[in-house]
C-alpha cells in the first residue's frame, strides 16, 4: 500500500483550524478514541507509578500528559511537531498551574531532543498514525527509554480484515495520515527495536462503537456547535459527514480499527 505524501504543514493546519475544533467538540481535550477511560487502562496496564518520568511523543493539547499527571503524579514531558498544538498547550498547561510538572517541546519525534536513557516511559495515544516514519520513531523511543523502560501507546490501524488500496487511501486522505501500520507492523518495528511484547491488544469493536458515537453527537446534540465551526457551511458538514461513515462501515467491517501496545525494553 503507498503512503500518501502528507506534510506536517497539512497536518498543522487540520488541527489549528475547524476541523480540529471539531475533533475535540466530540473527542475533548484529549482527542483521542474512549477519553479518560481509555488513558487509565493504558496507564494501568503499563504500570505507570507516581514520580516516573514520561515522554508523550506528538503530544497534542497536552491533554495525556495533564491527565497522568493529575492521577498518577508523574514528571511529564511532551514533543510535537505542530506549532499550534505546543502554544495552545502551553496555554491549559498554564491555566492549570501545572507549568512545574509538564515542559513540552516543539520538535520532530523521529528525532527527539533528550539524551539516551532519559524516560521510565515512552506515552502515545492515537497520535502516531501522523507519523510517516514510524520505524525511526520507535528507534528513538527506545534510544531515550531506560532499560526495562516502557513504551506504551494506542494508535489508529488498518484492520486485520484489511483495507483494499483506495479504502486505505480515502480513509488517510481525509484524516491526513500518511499510512496506518497494522498491528503484524507494529509487533515488528518494536521486536527489531529491543522490545518485548507485554500487551498486543486489537481494540477495533471499541473504537467501531465510538465511530458511530460521535457521528450520532455531530447529526444530533451538536449540528449547531459544528455548524458554527465551519460557518454554517452546510455542504462541508455533509460532506465531512460521508467521510465519517464510511470510516464507520470500514471500523465495524474490522477493515478499520486501533491497537494498544505496552512493552518493556530488554
Amino acid at each position: 500500500m503507498e503512503k500518501l505524501d502528507i506534510t506536517l504543514k497539512e497536518v498543522s493546519t487540520v488541527y489549528s483550524g475547524p476541523a480540529g475544533r471539531l475533533w475535540e467538540l466530540v473527542m475533548g481535550e484529549q482527542i483521542h478514541i474512549g477519553g479518560w477511560k481509555s488513558s487509565m487502562a493504558l496507564a494501568e496496564k503499563a504500570g505507570i507509578r507516581k514520580g516516573m518520568k514520561i515522554l508523550d511523543l506528538c503530544s497534542a493539547l497536552a491533554g495525556g500528559l495533564r491527565f497522568l499527571v493529575k492521577t498518577h503524579h508523574i514528571k511529564a514531558y511532551g514533543l510535537d511537531g505542530t506549532p499550534y498544538m505546543v502554544a495552545e498547550a502551553r496555554r491549559r498547561v498554564k491555566a492549570e498551574k501545572l507549568s512545574k510538572h509538564i515542559q513540552l517541546k516543539l520538535g520532530d519525534v523521529t528525532c527527539i531532543p533528550w539524551p539516551d536513557r532519559s524516560f521510565d516511559v515512552v506515552w502515545g495515544e492515537d497520535a502516531w498514525c501522523y507519523v510517516d516514519a514510524k520505524e525511526k520513531l520507535i528507534t528513538e523511543a527506545a534510544r531515550v527509554l531506560k532499560r526495562g523502560g516502557v513504551i506504551a501507546f494506542t494508535d489508529w490501524i488498518e484492520g486485520a480484515k484489511g483495507l483494499k488500496n483506495k479504502e486505505a487511501e480515502r480513509i488517510n486522505r481525509f484524516m491526513k495520515f500518511p499510512y496506518m501500520e497494522s498491528m503484524k507492523g507494529y509487533k515488528k518495528l518494536l521486536r527489531d527495536n529491543g522490545f518485548d511484547l507485554k500487551v498486543a491488544e486489537d481494540v477495533t469493536p471499541d473504537f467501531a462503537e465510538h465511530i458511530t458515537l460521535y457521528i450520532k453527537m455531530l447529526t444530533g446534540q451538536l449540528t449547531y456547535d459544528a455548524l458554527r465551526i465551519i460557518g454554517d457551511d452546510v455542504g462541508l458538514f455533509q460532506a465531512m459527514g460521508a467521510e465519517m461513515s464510511f470510516m464507520e462501515k470500514m471500523a465495524h467491517a474490522g477493515k478499520f480499527g486501533r491497537c494498544r501496545f505496552v512493552a518493556s525494553l530488554r
